[in-house]
């Protein structure tokens, strides 16, 4: 029997709730109620594309030439983006991941980041989902193993359907007062601009249409339980897909898979939670100072609704 690319399979249920989480890079492969999908994720047999369901450390997105100074030391990425010469989605991403505990409808797994050139910090990585009444729960906490401060960042790349042939017809929401415009490379030109009188304005329920969206946001409304909730509907109205932001993500970028080869393009959207914006090792923003033995912790879910 071949094993999977993607290594062991992590079966969580809840009722009808069914999540399937992977050793490899602890991704999420697949969440689904009953029939309803609520993730185009990937297939026990294939391997991960374009980011699908992965966690993204020590920093999400991107960081412009690999190239960043930390306490005074220039350090140097591999380019693992060579076609727009930038190191992206952090280090763990095809690392395995081990389950160290696990039940019906949750799982924990743990991997280690070790010193190496470009990023000469010890972290220890822990990504925890659970399924309950009201979805799925994902935590994703890193702490510092090593004896010296490390820049941190962190975020997962989920893509939510609503079972639409395209984006296109999705009514989309996204709470954010802010965004940033980004080059040809995906890296930011600018200060945050508000999303007032842009395209970018999903502040009110509204179909994607034609807007294509590789976009960072930022300052998010919440509600009164402190999280920014993204919404993907049905064009109908009657069911979707809420994506919560919580402790430690505070930005987001939202991809709406222009760039992806067919038949993947615009098929679903990104809605990626991440504690900083692109390039921040280079800006500095929001970037953590993981002191030695400190940890940081990012929060976020999955909830259905309707049907």
């Amino acid at each position: 029997m071949h094993e999977s690319p993607s290594g062991q399979q992590t079966i969580l249920r809840h009722h009808d709730h069914v999540a399937v989480v992977v050793e490899l890079g602890a991704a999420l492969r697949s969440y689904a109620v009953g029939d309803r999908q609520l993730v185009a994720g990937f297939g026990a047999g294939d391997r991960i594309t374009a980011g699908r369901g992965q966690i993204l450390l020590p920093w999400p997105n991107r960081i412009g030439g690999g190239r960043y100074r930390w306490h005074g030391e220039d350090q140097q990425l591999p380019l693992t983006e060579p076609e727009h010469g930038n190191a992206i989605h952090g280090l763990l991403r095809w690392t395995s991941w081990q389950v160290v505990d696990a039940d019906a409808r949750r799982a924990a797994l743990e991997a280690t980041l070790w010193p190496q050139p470009g990023y000469p910090f010890h972290l220890r990585a822990r990504a925890e989902y659970a399924l309950g009444d009201a979805g799925l729960e994902v935590a994703v906490t890193a702490w510092n193993r090593g004896d010296g401060v490390a820049p941190y960042g962190v975020g997962q790349h989920p893509y939510l359907t609503v079972g639409t042939g395209t984006v296109d017809e999705a009514l989309l929401t996204v709470p954010a007062r802010t965004w940033l415009r980004t080059d040809g490379a995906g890296l930011p030109v600018g200060e945050e601009e508000p999303v007032s009188g842009t395209p970018y304005d999903f502040r009110t329920a509204r179909a994607i249409g034609g807007t294509a969206l590789d976009t960072p946001f930022g300052s998010l409304d919440r509600d009164a339980r402190g999280r920014a909730v993204v919404r993907l509907a049905h064009p109908s109205g009657a069911y979707g897909t809420d994506l919560w932001l919580g402790e430690g993500a505070d930005h987001l970028q939202i991809y709406t898979g222009d760039t992806l080869p067919a038949p993947q393009r615009r098929r679903a959207v990104a809605v990626e939670p991440m504690s900083c914006p692109p390039d921040a090792f280079t800006s500095g923003t929001a970037v953590v100072a993981l002191a030695p033995g400190a940890r940081h912790t990012m929060r976020w879910g999955i909830t259905p609704w309707g049907g």
